[in-house]
């Protein structure tokens, strides 16, 4: 059988995930325990080769990520499975994929058209398919697939604990019970999954009541912790202390505090007190000391969200904040429910910032200015360094490029 290429695409509705969407692909976003394109070549047993996306991604540099290219380069050449990023196949859909599948056709999942099977010597769908899947209407020759399709923004937050659950279920079926150090102690049923050259401490407390938790390779867990799951640590990260619960945290963090039905990309570093619930924090985030969010309203009702198609209710009663990429904040700042904070922007002082903050702002309170794109990769390119990751040329013309779309659409 000849090699399968994977190639995940952003059509109108993901687009639309800000303050994400406009420094990365969506499927480069973490759900549960992986970012989308991560459970996708595992599922199908593909690497994925391209992200399609709009213009100003092109040069997004991020791990073993592949590189953003136009809807109307899309490879066309060997087999090739496109998927949206918004799909979520259930393990065990890859096997079930390769025994339907024939010639050209569409994938389905969760009833939407979420993708196009492309055989070698057929050609890629037109630009417009990567638009609007689900309005193809010719279904002939389509594998449906379990699973789901994620549509709203917040729900990266609020499905991703089940997420995680059905993560650990998928690839460790059997897993054996942990075997702990001296002084850390687990209660619950669920599983317990740890990687290599993991290190917890004494003190360690693991709550396995309501789910599972997932330890990745190299994780360091500091005693005077309690972790309930479901949850997931990534590789290289550190626990500092403090009370985690239902959490998905990526690789190389640092988190400390109270850290609740949240998810975080990499590299963020949270390494002091301080409530963050019902968030979603992207890479490159740094909160400084007590930064706390407000995740539930005092009258209890759902909870209304900035979009790019205007303020929306979200249906959740508790939502806390959205961190784009390279957001920072100052001591003790203070973010109120459903607040979305854009990319790049570095927020200080007493006065609480208003929910939504343009991309690359700068300031306090309601006293915002545009920050300017040097500053900004000046500090980007230092803190970088500080994990011994660069930088590099490709991946700030990405920011450039995004801090100059962020500009164009504040004045539209």
């Amino acid at each position: 059988m000849p090699d399968l290429s994977l190639i995940l695409f952003d059509d109108a509705v993901s687009r639309q995930w800000h303050p994400f969407a406009l420094t990365r692909p969506g499927g480069e976003l973490r759900f549960g325990a992986f970012t989308g394109r991560a459970r996708a070549e595992r599922l199908f047993g593909a690497r994925c080769v391209a992200h399609l996306g709009p213009a100003h991604l092109a040069g997004f540099e991020e791990g073993d990520a592949p590189a953003v290219v136009p809807y109307a380069d899309a490879p066309t050449e060997g087999d090739r499975l496109f998927l949206s990023a918004r799909a979520v196949p259930a393990w065990g859909s890859g096997e079930m994929w390769r025994a339907r599948r024939g010639g050209s056709g569409a994938v389905v999942v969760d009833g939407e058209v979420a993708g196009w099977f492309a055989p070698a010597g057929t050609p890629a769908p037109e630009a417009a398919f990567f638009d609007s899947p689900p309005t193809m209407l010719d279904r002939t020759g389509a594998v449906e697939l379990p699973g789901h399709m994620i549509r709203e923004v917040w729900e990266l937050m609020s499905g991703s604990g089940a997420q995680t659950t059905a993560d650990v279920a998928g690839l460790f079926p059997d897993a054996p019970p942990a075997e702990l150090p001296a002084g850390a102690f687990l209660f619950g049923d669920h599983a317990l999954v740890i990687g290599e050259r993991v290190r917890i401490e004494p003190g360690v407390v693991f709550d396995l009541t309501k789910g599972p938790v997932w330890l990745d390779d190299g994780v360091q867990v500091k005693a005077f912790t309690r972790m309930a799951g479901p949850a997931y640590v990534g590789r290289g990260s550190i626990v500092l202390g403090g009370a985690l619960e239902e959490a998905s945290i990526g690789e190389g963090c640092r988190i400390r505090g109270e850290f609740a039905e949240s998810v975080c990309l990499n590299w963020v570093n949270k390494a002091h007190d301080g409530h963050i619930g019902h968030a979603y924090l992207g890479a490159w985030v740094n909160l400084g000391a007590e930064t706390t969010n407000s995740d539930l309203k005092n009258n209890y009702g759902t909870v209304r969200l900035w979009t790019p198609s205007g303020e929306r209710d979200t249906g959740e009663i508790k939502v806390g904040c959205f961190l784009g990429d390279h957001v920072k904040t100052g001591i003790g700042l203070l973010l109120n429910t459903g607040t979305v904070v854009g990319a790049g922007s570095n927020l200080f002082g007493a006065a609480m910032p208003p929910k939504y903050v343009p991309p690359f702002s700068w300031g306090t309170g309601d006293d915002l200015t545009a920050y300017r794109v040097d500053k900004f990769l000046d500090v980007a390119k230092r803190a970088m360094a500080r994990r011994n990751v660069e930088l590099s040329d490709e991946a700030a013309g990405q920011l450039r490029k995004a801090w100059e779309e962020s500009r164009e659409q504040s004045q539209d």
